[in-house]
Order: C-alpha cells, then structure tokens, then sequence
C-alpha cells in the first residue's frame, strides 16, 4: 500500500476539508530504509525536482567526530534504538540510535536511510 504525504482528509475538529484534487505520484512517500550492519549497500533514488538521494541499506562502519578529528570505528552491534523496541534486536540503524564500537558507544547523528552515510558522536 502505497504512502501518501498529502495532508489529512480531516480537520482537528474532525470536520472534512473539502476535495482540492485526487492524489498526485510526488505525494508518494517512500519505504524505510531499515540500515543493517553489514557490507557496505546503498542505493540512489531521485527525488522531487531530479535531485537524487542516496539510501543506506547496510554498512560496517561509523564515523566519529571529537575534538575536530574524525575517527572510522568499526560498528559491533546496536545497543539502543529509541525509535523502535524491536529495531535494537534487529540491528537496525536510525538517527538517535547507539550503537557499540571498538571504542566505546556512539550516538548516531545523521539520518542513514536520507543522507546514505553514519555519523555520530561519542558518549
């Protein structure tokens, strides 16, 4: 079933906007991208305008930045992921989400499934 971003049909007070036009292909939303540790996997998709995203199914690695030096730390497992209880058996990796590394547990900051790369900070 396909997901639309187009506004709701109700109002807060419950009354029905009235009918603008039927539903248009750019109001599609996407899948979610569900990032997994393993080998690298990403795939590009276009978007609005032409542009074109990158997705991030799958990766090894996190980038860490402290103290103005970045850090390539090698990801072990997901330690929590507040987006969703059962993202963190499933290793899934979202925005918010720490995760184990050789040097110690690392917030991630940017978002994998809209910028296709893992960054993050450590705690």
């Amino acid at each position: 079933m396909a997901k639309s971003q187009f506004r709701s049909k109700r109002q807060v007070s419950g009354k029905k906007y009235l009918a603008v036009r039927k539903k248009r292909l750019c109001e599609l939303g996407g899948e979610p991208a569900h990032t997994n540790i393993g080998l690298k996997r990403a795939k590009v998709k276009r978007v609005m305008g032409g542009a074109l995203k990158k997705v991030l199914l799958s990766d090894e690695v996190v980038y860490v930045t402290s103290k103005g030096k970045t850090k390539k730390l090698k990801i072990v497992s997901v330690a929590n992921n507040p987006a969703n209880v059962n993202f963190t058996r499933r290793n899934v990796i979202t925005k918010g989400c720490i995760v184990k590394t050789e040097d110690g547990d690392v917030k991630i900051t940017s978002r994998p499934g809209q910028s296709g790369i893992l960054q993050g900070i450590l705690l």
